[in-house]
């Protein structure tokens, strides 16, 4: 049968990848799903650990040739992506796979997986929250942090499909919520 699969999406900022790092570290047996993505790589951020970096004609061609589970060009000639075959490997080792997509990702790899995934969406406590957040991790210029507020506003349109809301307002709680819920989900 293999592992099973953890859906998170949220608005960029929102504490994902927060809690996702925290979960790795829980012993449920977690594999992180990396993503393939055509944005060039920020600070230490390495090929093939935390994305796949991919030129954007590459992706193109690996979209033709169906390679992909999921993909999404969210900013113009910016795609991300999710390799079937990366997936199907964890998942043969019957690891249970965790991904961290854009809310369109999560919920077309929920489509595709049905029961046998649970998807969580990580919810801001607030829009303006969000953009402190952003504003503080100082990695993006102020014009591509309006542009992820105007993309986090039409995201929150998605949370009520994902099977799972958790508020990140206090992030201690917010990770042992995610815990919770995950573990009541591998224990099915």
């Amino acid at each position: 049968m293999g592992g099973k699969l953890i859906i998170f999406s949220a608005p960029s900022g929102s504490g994902k990848s927060t809690i996702i790092n925290y979960l790795l570290t829980q012993n449920m047996n977690l594999a992180f799903s990396v993503s393939a993505t055509s944005r060039p790589p920020r600070g230490t951020e390495r090929h093939g650990v935390e994305y796949f970096f991919l030129t954007p004609e590459e992706f193109r061609r690996r979209i033709e040739n169906n390679e992909f589970l999921e993909y999404e060009e969210v900013y113009k000639d910016r795609y991300y992506g999710t390799l079937k075959a990366e997936v199907e490997k964890q998942l043969e080792k019957g690891q249970n796979v965790i991904f961290d997509v854009d809310v369109v990702g999560g919920c077309n790899i929920k489509k595709f997986y049905g029961d046998r995934a649970l998807s969580v969406f990580i919810q801001p406590p607030s829009v303006d929250e969000l953009r402190c957040r952003l504003e503080n991790r100082g990695t993006d210029a102020p014009e591509v942090i309006e542009s992820r507020i105007a993309k986090a506003e039409y995201e929150l349109g998605f949370a009520p499909q994902f099977d799972c809301i958790i508020v990140n307002d206090d992030l201690e709680k917010a990770k042992a919520e995610a815990s919770e819920v995950i573990r009541e989900f591998l224990g099915k």
